[in-house]
């Protein structure tokens, strides 16, 4: 059973940075695939960002292509999400997900309690 733990949120001006982090625990960290989604007030979650179990593979949203960038450090079992400039659109609760495969993220058991992320402009 894998338990996940964000950690970095908060309010930030509008072209401003936020890392956003993910700690894993309760299993084999560097066997899963590792996914970012956000949920905005109103609106259905939707995907941010995935990282594959190695880091070798990564893919992103095209609203957060060339400015988001999604890292692992399996040492120390921690995802992270570094948000570059920010815009009050990325306004949301932002959860990491633990997957067998970036395919399947959004159908999996295993999430966070999310972090709130607020951009104001």
């Amino acid at each position: 059973q894998v338990q996940l733990v964000e950690s970095g949120g908060g309010l930030v001006q509008a072209g401003g940075s936020l890392r956003v982090s993910c700690a894993a625990s309760g299993g084999t960290f560097s066997g899963y695939a590792m996914g970012w989604f956000r949920q905005a007030p109103g609106k259905k979650r939707e995907f941010v960002a995935a990282i594959s179990w190695s880091g070798g593979n990564t893919y992103y949203a095209d609203s957060v292509k060339g400015r988001f960038t999604i890292s692992r450090d399996n040492a120390k079992n921690t995802v992270y999400l570094q948000m570059n400039s920010l815009k009050p659109e990325d306004t949301a609760v932002y959860y990491c997900s633990a997957g067998g495969t970036i395919a399947t993220l959004s159908e999996s058991n295993y999430w966070g309690q999310g972090t709130q992320v607020t951009v104001s402009s």
